[in-house]
């Protein structure tokens, strides 16, 4: 199995605020690692942002997963990057990654993961 490093930008997101932007989604025949996220606020004021996990796969003998907020109405200043990923994060086929902040078009957003197909 071979092991791709990768980024992911965005210049601005959301691009509604209210509806969250799918920044990454799992493709079939792939696992990734999320090494880092980060979230750069390119407001001239403080913004908040959230960012989720959908996931839906099922582990053996486990609960099926659910949406999980890795962070959720953190405020940001204005000029100010937040990079509230500590760890790392396993995703499988199928896991969505979203981002949302209070105004549209005020976040901008790198995520770099490590691609295992």
């Amino acid at each position: 199995m071979p092991n791709t490093f990768k980024l992911i930008t965005r210049d601005v997101a959301p691009a509604s605020a209210g509806t969250p932007e799918t920044i990454y989604t799992v493709q079939t025949g792939s696992t990734i690692v999320m090494l880092g996220l980060t979230l750069s606020n390119v407001h001239t004021a403080q913004v908040t942002a959230s960012v989720t996990l959908e996931s839906t796969t099922t582990q053996t003998n486990q609960t099926q997963n659910t949406t999980a907020h890795l962070i959720k109405d953190v405020a940001i200043p204005a000029g100010s990057m937040l990079s509230p990923l500590e760890g790392k994060i396993n995703m499988n086929v199928g896991d969505i990654i979203k981002v949302d902040c209070s105004l549209a078009d005020k976040i901008s957003v790198t995520m770099s993961y490590m691609e295992i197909t």
